[in-house]
């Protein structure tokens, strides 16, 4: 199957975003607001003219070519439906009708005005539009970021679905690592239109290459100052407490531990975690079944019954347990 390739220059106000970048199936672009991120896309559809090189799809050359001459479907963050038409017509203003209004469930709304929809719908009548014109390539602006909380969940899963079945190469951006990870094979990190890591989601996680991919990821970062002690590095965090990790580092380092891997008890037990910072407990946060603590410098993942069983409350006392395996060592 062939595949995008962008590579090229494009100066923008704050600095110039370099990008070299091959996507054949679902790559998902990340970074804070202002990376980048919208800018790439804009390349890939003919939208924005990069000062060096270009874009092309398998052997064929798009740099120059207008975007009505680019096969891509480019679904935009707001969805851009012409409020006056239907779904039938907002559809076909990109291409045949054909099966899509079956395929994606609105048969049932192809009368309605995209103002009596609700953001699910807007969305796959926007999805709709984009592959009526047969596309070679999908581009997607932050997907889900319209949707609220309870439509997302359902709607990421209806949308990774679908990228698998079509099979196109797919370059979605997003803010959000939890739906990046969701919906693509590869994730690249990008930051001030650099692009710091580009692997799988769990790659990302397993082996951050900076403490930026590492908070990104929503890793606790903790930074401190390292050196060796026998077969393991001590580190000594800024905060004067001492942790250790089976990663090799020396000078300063970023901690990076993840929630899931850091335990809670109320009084200090002596177990196999060599790491226990003892804090106030600050915010609690319920997510569907899991709860996440906030212990003084670290987050922590635990699942609600265990909460319960703790009796957390905020402003009590608490210590926060993780092995050295847990944690990776980044530079800063």
């Amino acid at each position: 199957m062939a595949h995008l390739l962008l590579d090229f220059t494009l100066p923008l106000r704050a600095f110039d975003l370099e990008l070299s970048l091959s996507v054949e199936r679902t790559v998902a672009l990340v970074g804070p607001s202002g990376a980048g991120k919208t800018s790439v896309l804009r390349v890939a559809a003919g939208l924005a003219e990069p000062s060096r090189g270009g874009v092309t799809f398998g052997d064929e050359v798009w740099t120059g070519l207008p975007p009505e001459r680019r096969r891509v479907g480019f679904v935009f963050q707001d969805y851009a439906l012409f409020p006056h038409l239907s779904v039938r017509a907002n559809v076909a203003y990109a291409g045949p009708v054909g099966d899509l209004l079956d395929r994606f469930h609105i048969a049932e709304l192809a009368d309605a005005r995209p103002g009596e929809l609700s953001g699910g719908e807007r969305q796959r009548v926007a999805l709709a539009r984009a592959l009526a014109r047969g596309p070679d390539v999908l581009l997607l602006d932050e997907p889900l970021a319209a949707l609220d909380a309870h439509t997302k969940s359902q709607v990421r899963g209806e949308l990774s679905e679908l990228l698998r079945g079509l099979g196109l190469p797919t370059l979605l951006v997003t803010h959000d690592y939890e739906d990046a990870a969701a919906l693509a094979d590869e994730v690249g990190v990008l930051v001030d239109g650099r692009l710091r890591q580009l692997a799988s989601p769990a790659e990302l996680v397993a082996r951050p290459a900076d403490a930026f991919v590492a908070s990104f990821t929503g890793a606790n970062l903790l930074r401190g100052t390292a050196h060796p002690s026998g077969e393991l590095t001590e580190v000594r965090l800024d905060g004067g407490e001492r942790v250790f990790s089976t990663d090799p580092g020396k000078g300063a380092v970023g901690v990076v531990v993840y929630p899931w891997e850091v335990s809670i008890a109320r009084a200090h037990e002596d177990d196999s975690a060599l790491n226990v910072l003892r804090g106030e407990i600050g915010s609690i946060v319920e997510i569907g079944n899991r709860v996440r603590v906030r212990i003084g410098p670290v987050t922590a993942e635990v699942t609600s019954s265990s909460a319960a069983r703790l009796g957390l409350a905020s402003g009590g006392v608490a210590y926060a347990t993780f092995k050295a395996t847990g944690t990776r060592l980044v530079p800063l």
